[in-house]
C-alpha cells in the first residue's frame, strides 16, 4: 500500500530517501532550501512544496532528514515550518541524527502543537536506503511507531523500537561509537600491515569468517590500503556523534576512554580541513602531517 509522504531536506541522505519512497510506489512532496536539490527529486516524480508548511499540508506523514537539532528545529518549528501547515495529529519521523536530549524537546514541542514525533535515525547511508535495507532504531510511543513503519517499511531492513521518544537516538549514538572505533581499528591495522610490508589489501580475505571480520573490515581495508578516498559519508558527522555520545556518558558518569581517543583523532581531521571527506580518510591521520593538508 503507497503512502502520502511530506520529506523535508533533500541531501545526500534525504535524496536517497526520496528516491526509494518514490520507486516504492509513494506520492512524495518534498522541500529543501535548495531548489537545485529539489529538482533532483522532482524531476523523479515528486512534487515541489514550497514551504515545509505548505508541503505538510499534502500528508499525514513528515519525514525529516537534517543535519542538526537546531536545522530541524527551525524546520519544524519556525516560520512557515512544518507545524504551521501541518494537520492535527501528523506524524513527524526524524531520521536526522541529533542528541537525544533534543529529541525529547522537539517531540515535547511537537506534541504542544498537536503533532506526533517518532525519532528513527540510520545506519546503512545512501546505498542501503536505494535498495530498501537500512537499519532503523526508533523512539516513540508503541501506536507511533507501528504507524511509522507504514512508510519505513519502504527503506528498512531491520526496524527495531527501542524504547519512548530519544530511544532511537541514543541507540544510533551506540552504533556510531562501534563504528567509529570500528573505522580507526581497521585504519591503524591496514598501517601496520604496509609498515611490516603485508598485503594490507588481502588481509579481508584472509580473515573472512573470523572474529575480527566486519562489514568494516571487508569494506574499508581495501580502500584505505587505496587512498580510496570517494565520499560515502563525512568525518565531521562522526565528530558530532561521537561527541554527541560523550555527552551523554557525561550526564551518567560512563567511562569512555577508547571513544576519547577515537574522537580525537577525528577532531584533528577535522581542524586540518579533511572534515568533508570520507572515513576512508582516516589513513592521513597515519601518513604523517603531509597528508593532512588538504588538497587546494
Amino acid at each position: 500500500m503507497s503512502e502520502k509522504v511530506t520529506l523535508i531536506g533533500a541531501g545526500a541522505m534525504g535524496s536517497a530517501i526520496g528516491t526509494r519512497l518514490l520507486e516504492t510506489g509513494n506520492t512524495l512532496t518534498v522541500f529543501d532550501l535548495d531548489p537545485e536539490k529539489v529538482a533532483v527529486l522532482v524531476a523523479k516524480g515528486a512534487k515541489a512544496g514550497a514551504s515545509a508548511a505548505q508541503a505538510a499540508s499534502s500528508s499525514d506523514t513528515v519525514v525529516t532528514s537534517l543535519n542538526s537539532a537546531r536545522i530541524v528545529e527551525a524546520a519544524v518549528f519556525g516560520t512557515d515550518g512544518v507545524a504551521d501547515g501541518a494537520r492535527e495529529g501528523t506524524l513527524v519521523i526524524d531520521m536526522s541524527s541529533i542528541d537525544p536530549a533534543s529529541t525529547v524537546s522537539l517531540a515535547e514541542q511537537a506534541g504542544k502543537r498537536g503533532l506526533r514525533w517518532v525519532d528513527s535515525p540510520l545506519s546503512g547511508g545512501a546505498p542501503k536506503a536505494l535498495t530498501g535495507e537500512l537499519t532503523l532504531m526508533a523512539g516513540g510511543s508503541e501506536r507511533d511507531v507501528k504507524d511509522a513503519y507504514k512508510v519505513l517499511r519502504h527503506l528498512a531492513a531491520n526496524y527495531t523500537h527501542m524504547g519512548p521518544v530519544g530511544a532511537g537516538q541514543t541507540t544510533k549514538l551506540i552504533n556510531q561509537v562501534l563504528c567509529g572505533l570500528g573505522f580507526l581499528a581497521v585504519a591503524e591495522a591496514t598501517a601496520l600491515a604496509e609498515a611490516a610490508g603485508v598485503d594490507a589489501a588481502k588481509i579481508p580475505q584472509a580473515l573472512k569468517g573470523g572474529r575480527a571480520d566486519s562489514s568494516i573490515l571487508q569494506e574499508y581495508m581495501p580502500r584505505f590500503a587505496a587512498r580510496d578516498y570517494r565520499r560515502t559519508g563525512r568525518i565531521d558527522n562522526m565528530v558530532k556523534d561521537l561527541n554527541g555520545a560523550q555527552d551523554v556518558a557525561r550526564r551518567s558518569n560512563t567511562p569512555m576512554p577508547l571513544t576519547a581517543i577515537c574522537a580525537e583523532v577525528h577532531r584533528q581531521l577535522t581542524s586540518a580541513g579533511l572534515g568533508g571527506e570520507d572515513q576512508a580518510a582516516l589513513m592521513a591521520f597515519f601518513d604523517g602531517p603531509d597528508a593532512l593538508k588538504p588538497e587546494a
